[in-house]
């Protein structure tokens, strides 16, 4: 072929790639390829387009020809460290990544890929440093501040990551990620209305984006005001834009046999020291391997000791981490799962939601991260309970086939670095301290009135409250602006950040009395945390899921006379706990065993409930398979 009849491949290929053709371009390079296999240029552009349709072997390896015929092109050496971590090569994608930056100091997009490659090494700092020179050296780089923003909302310095996102919306107003930034750092600060605005006017430039939707679904829950109607249609609207376009799924590999062993994938951003991690592993720890293979899919920068810990119950342990989604669809249908289940829902880190819109594996089902439905009808189930989800009602507001598979569809594992229980500090004191350690995104302005009456009637009590961001000054004086706007005086509150270890959290219980419960979103963790360490838990019983799991707990661990049917109710229930010290202290002392006497902690039992309900669902899928054929 030609130099000319080369030239004009190639240039025909860069226009398609440039107008985003990427089939087109790809059919041209491959043809520069066949007559020029040491072109570089068509090497590096061939593998950026590979790297951008997600077929990453092929990415890696024709950026590493283009690399290596030119070990001094910057920008080439940059695309083959991401194409390297993409296939979680992380070592020699960090080689790549510093290579292109010590070619090029000022590459301002180098060091921001860079920084991205440290953060996925969970090497935090390292990476705001990388972030400071790119937008140092472009200060009008709206993508960089963006990406700064997410690293310092990772290490929950979120008043500079807010920061962060308006300077990249100053750099460009058009720049839509930069409003869906600062909608999640709001989210994060507890600032919810403010937040649904930022989302919701972030949609209406990108109504296509799957991830800003789950975003908003989550912090919907978050206000007293919004109405199961209204949920459910955002919910159901998630899952029309998810399945748009999505075509029919083609027959599965699997074996239709009802009896026989089966491969469990569970998918999740959390198999890491994770309150999801704590619920998950009594039941899978328990699971027969005679009937049950288990694939762990991860999707999160850090791994830890619990995630060690989990790998050991897996044939396969996968980290789907900066891969995209089409890499992560082609790897789950070659690993074959005859039962997929998402662990996170619309928890805000996840990303791989959309997938199960794909239909990955005959059975496909929803657990334990989210409190309502998905919104996907390829969802076929949610694992629930009867008081969480009662029965007809709960029906009319889910996507998914309910399956009450337990009588409480939770399994608590304490954790190991609890300390005893603490005496009543009340007894101690002679003053009684309320206190909750909930996500305060979940503590609303209605909620706060309420407790200003508790506080009224017992007079002496004092509230402890702790949560991300209570140790910046500027979310301390907003929170504490909400409570006197409550009627609450500062002098009876006492504001704590989250600890640094799980030991020193528990041992904060130590400090309080009586835990009231968020409504309309009620604690899961927090409550069996508070129950473990002798505090009793007051909670208001809603309309909803979200809040009635405080109504699931309380009766499990045989303590119905917490559960209130109104914020009159929960106001007595509250005070009259605080008005007996007798009784607190016999409370405390005997928390510990109703919570190991219950089903939360039988987790032989629950495992096998657990496991029982897989089977009947694959089985279900078995004779629709049968009947179909």
């Amino acid at each position: 072929m030609s130099p000319a009849k080369l030239q004009s491949l190639l240039q025909a290929g860069i226009a398609h790639h440039r107008a985003g053709r990427l089939a087109e371009a790809e059919q041209h390079y491959r043809q520069v390829r066949v007559a020029a296999p040491k072109h570089f240029d068509v090497l590096h552009l061939s593998g950026l387009v590979a790297y951008q349709l997600a077929r990453l072997p092929e990415a890696v390896d024709l950026l590493g020809r283009a690399h290596r015929l030119d070990r001094k092109h910057a920008v080439c050496a940059m695309r083959y460290g991401l194409a390297l971590l993409a296939m979680r090569q992380t070592a020699a994608a960090e080689a790549s990544l510093r290579l292109a930056v010590e070619l090029k100091p000022d590459f301002h997009e180098g060091w921001d890929n860079l920084a991205y490659g440290l953060k996925t090494q969970d090497r935090l700092a390292e990476a705001v440093e990388c972030h400071r020179r790119c937008t140092g050296l472009r200060p009008d780089y709206a993508v960089g501040w963006f990406n700064f923003g997410l690293t310092l909302g990772l290490m929950g310095r979120n008043t500079e990551a807010l920061a962060c996102h308006e300077r990249a919306l100053q750099a460009d107003p058009t720049y839509a990620q930069g409003r869906l930034g600062r909608a999640q750092v709001l989210h994060k600060t507890h600032r919810m209305a403010e937040a649904v605005a930022d989302y919701r006017q972030f949609l209406g430039l990108q109504p296509g984006n799957l991830e800003a939707r789950s975003h908003l679904l989550l912090a919907l829950h978050n206000l007293a005001d919004v109405s199961r109607e209204e949920l459910f249609a955002e919910h159901a609207a998630f899952g029309r834009a998810a399945a748009a376009g999505v075509a029919a799924t083609a027959a599965f590999p699997n074996r239709p046999e009802p009896g026989r062993r089966l491969r469990l994938a569970i998918l999740s951003p959390d198999l890491r020291a994770h309150s999801c991690a704590f619920f998950l592993e009594p039941l899978i720890s328990q699971l027969d391997p005679a009937q049950f293979e288990l694939y762990l899919y991860h999707d999160h920068f850090r791994e830890d000791a619990v995630s060690a810990r989990l790998k050991g119950y897996a044939k396969v342990w996968r980290n789907f981490i900066g891969q995209p989604a089409a890499a992560v669809e082609a790897t789950i249908r070659t690993d074959a799962p005859d039962l997929l289940v998402d662990l996170a829902g619309h928890t805000g880190i996840n990303c791989r939601l959309p997938l199960f819109a794909r239909r990955l594996a005959p059975v496909q089902i929803n657990y334990l991260g989210y409190p309502d439905t998905t919104g996907l009808k390829a969802m076929d189930y949610r694992f629930t309970d009867g008081r969480a989800d009662p029965a007809p009602e709960a029906e009319a507001w889910a996507t998914e086939r309910l399956v009450r598979f337990s009588e409480c569809a939770w399994t608590f594992q304490p954790s190991a670095d609890a300390p005893p229980v603490a005496p009543a500090p009340e007894l101690a004191r002679g003053r009684t301290t309320f206190g909750c350690f909930n996500n305060l995104g979940k503590v609303t302005d209605r909620m706060l009135a309420v407790w200003a009456r508790i506080l009224v009637q017992v007079p002496d009590a004092a509230l402890l409250l702790k949560g991300e961001g209570l140790g910046e000054a500027e979310a301390r004086a907003r929170f504490a602006a909400r409570l006197a706007a409550a009627g609450i005086a500062p002098d009876r509150v006492e504001m704590v950040e989250r600890t640094a270890d799980t030991a020193s959290h528990l041992a904060l219980y130590g400090r309080m009395d009586v835990s009231l419960d968020t409504f309309p979103y009620h604690g899961t963790t927090t409550t069996c945390e508070a129950l473990w360490m002798g505090v009793p838990v007051v909670t208001l019983r809603g309309d909803r899921h979200v809040a009635r799991v405080g109504d699931s707990l309380l009766h499990a661990v045989g303590h119905p006379e917490w559960i209130a049917a109104s914020e009159d109710d929960y106001v007595r229930r509250a005070c009259e706990l605080a008005r007996d010290a007798t009784r607190l202290g016999e409370i405390r002392a005997g928390l510990r065993a109703d919570l190991a006497r219950s089903i939360l902690l039988d987790h032989a039992g629950q495992s096998r409930r657990w496991a029982d309900a897989l089977r009947s669902c694959w089985q279900t899928w078995c004779r629709q398979a049968a009947a179909a054929a």
